[in-house]
């Protein structure tokens, strides 16, 4: 048989096994990560930084603002209560007025032949004593209150007829709507 020389090979085997390979591959990649996250790490301390600044100044802004508000807190008790004077003001005004146009709408549903002893308009119900010569007068006047808009619910308390006088007494109360002032 032959005898088979040794043979020297020069050339670096070319075939690379696969765990070689796999570990070459994890620390490349490995050591990309660990950059990667050195990277957002040191950028998240410098992003630190110009936060703090921020909070610093909004800290003195507040500050600010809080003085401001202070030195204005009695001024601004001041105008609420003043607003709540004028607001209160202008409603009893209000009140007051629809009160009167209602009082001098009454007197002029007053007819002929009908006078008024007693008219009184208090916390939303009305009042009147009359004295009337003719029934008819007294009809004509109890359907005019009727259909007056402040007026809600009406009815007559005591009808009285004296004889000597040819007079009836009449007694009438009602109670008033409510209107955007209060109780008229």
């Amino acid at each position: 048989m032959a005898n088979k020389s040794p043979s020297i090979n020069l050339i670096k085997n070319t075939r690379v096994d696969f765990f070689t390979e796999l570990i070459n591959w994890t620390l490349t990649v490995g050591r990309l990560l660990v950059i990667i996250i050195e990277l957002i790490a040191l950028g998240a301390f410098l992003y630190r930084f110009s936060l703090d600044r921020r909070l610093d100044e909004l800290r003195t802004d507040i500050k600010a603002k809080q003085t401001i508000v202070l030195t204005q807190k009695d001024n601004e008790t001041k105008y609420r209560d003043l607003q709540d004077r004028l607001q209160l003001a202008s409603s009893s005004s209000s009140l007051s007025m629809e009160r009167a146009n209602t009082l001098k709408d009454i007197l002029g549903f007053t007819p002929q032949g009908m006078k008024i002893n007693s008219l009184s308009l208090n916390k939303g119900t009305i009042n009147i004593t009359a004295n009337v010569q003719a029934i008819s007068s007294l009809t004509l006047f109890v359907n005019s209150l009727k259909k007056h808009p402040n007026i809600d619910i009406l009815s007559i308390e005591r009808i009285e007829n004296k004889p000597s006088t040819n007079v009836t007494v009449v007694d009438i109360s009602g109670i008033l709507k409510e209107s955007k002032y209060g109780n008229i």
